[in-house]
């Protein structure tokens, strides 16, 4: 899904995006060697880091001075392995070229999108408030993967921080993430949905005669008005509500509502069209010697060369990932139709604290509760189960 606004010398982001991959290639190569067994303190330790031009024993050089820090390195190392990416191809895959590209978030959240030069991993700038989130549900979060392999949830591969000089005495601080990307690399995404289970303001409006609906992210209302559902049979169908009712009963314990269900669809008869029109770039460096950095500019990406054509390797074993990268469509009689799905929970760091309990107050005085988003983790989890549930069971019903 080559969607995104081109990143070079002079955007308002460059050089944070140059400062966030430049911490995570160094802090990654360190958190290396045997894996040892975790204990407590390793969900609340962190590292620091230190980057600028001349370099030091502990970092190469740089192209800008900022500092970074590296949060419970050995949690997230443990769950790359328990999602099944390789340390090196990991490294490379985020580390070996620096992908320039960037994607404004469609939510209100104001957080910004980066790819990492494959688009097999995304890296999402998150508020303090969701950084303590994470921090917070980490071990409950590893407890789950560690239980529930094929969870729908996102997979949280790292969580960072940068901190860059922002004006003559102050500093700016920026907390991100690195998490899988649903959508693949090396297929087209002929039909995207963001699924909340609420109906108050969920649509997108859809252009009068528009056919083509692939740069568009439809809601709920787009859902129910076209009657769309997810077509699994007995088999399938089972999984999914398996896990997914697994996974809510995790979202509801620690507290968080206001996620998502991601559904992308990619159609088999329609297959690949790319838009050559749509160029990202890379920071692409012969070395990280000093002044091969400084005068190394950002080049357009070249799709045979620097895109995949296969899904990654760690991906296929499991049951939402094994088919292509994603999942195939199936009829009641469990057999294959024309559509894969890329499917995930999304968004899951919001906290059903105090200002959500004011949202909720405000918004219910106008509107159904029934279709608000703002509600009790424990209401907002059985909606949106019984939400998916039932897009699930519309084809089930359509054969009886």
């Amino acid at each position: 899904m080559l969607v995104g606004n081109k990143i070079s010398e002079g955007h308002e982001n460059f050089v944070m995006a140059y400062n966030m991959l430049t911490g995570i290639r160094v802090a990654v190569s360190r958190c290396s060697g045997v894996m040892k067994k975790l204990d407590a303190a390793d969900f609340h330790t962190s590292k620091k880091l230190s980057f600028n031009m001349d370099g030091s024993e502990l970092t190469p050089s740089s192209k800008y001075d900022f500092k970074f820090k590296d949060y419970c390195p050995e949690v997230f190392r443990e769950l790359r392995s328990m999602f099944g990416l390789d340390p090196a191809d990991y490294l490379v895959s985020i580390t070996g070229k620096y992908i320039l590209s960037e994607l404004g978030s469609p939510g209100k959240s104001g957080s910004f999108f980066y790819y990492s030069r494959d688009f097999r991993f995304i890296i999402k700038t998150i508020h303090h408030s969701e950084h303590k989130q994470l921090r917070s549900i980490l071990k409950d979060y590893y407890e789950h993967v560690k239980e529930n392999p094929n969870t729908l949830i996102s997979q949280f591969y790292g969580l960072h921080r940068v901190k860059m000089p922002f004006s003559k005495n102050g500093s700016r601080k920026v907390h991100f993430i690195v998490m899988n990307n649903l959508f693949p690399p090396h297929r087209n995404v002929h039909l995207k949905y963001d699924l909340k289970g609420s109906t108050w303001g969920r649509v997108t409006k859809v252009p009068e005669g528009q056919l083509d609906l692939s740069t568009l992210t439809l809601k709920d209302l787009n859902w129910l008005e076209r009657n769309d559902s997810i077509k699994f049979g007995p088999h399938k169908r089972k999984l999914f509500f398996d896990q997914l009712e697994a996974d809510v009963k995790l979202l509801k314990k620690i507290n968080v509502m206001d996620y998502s269900l991601l559904l992308g669809v990619h159609d088999v008869k329609k297959g690949n069209s790319f838009d050559s029109s749509k160029k990202l770039s890379v920071f692409d460096p012969k070395s990280s010697d000093k002044n091969e950095l400084i005068k190394t500019n950002p080049r357009d990406i070249d799709r045979e060369n620097d895109l995949p054509t296969n899904v990654f390797p760690g991906r296929s074993k499991y049951v939402f990932y094994g088919h292509d990268g994603g999942i195939r469509a199936t009829n009641e009689n469990n057999e294959p139709l024309g559509e894969i799905y890329y499917l995930g929970i999304i968004d899951c760091l919001t906290n059903y604290g105090v200002k959500k309990k004011v949202e909720t107050f405000w918004r219910s005085m106008s509107h159904s509760r029934r279709t608000i988003s703002a509600v009790p983790a424990e209401e907002y989890g059985n909606r949106f189960v019984k939400f998916v549930k039932d897009g699930t069971n519309r084809m089930k019903q359509k054969f009886q």
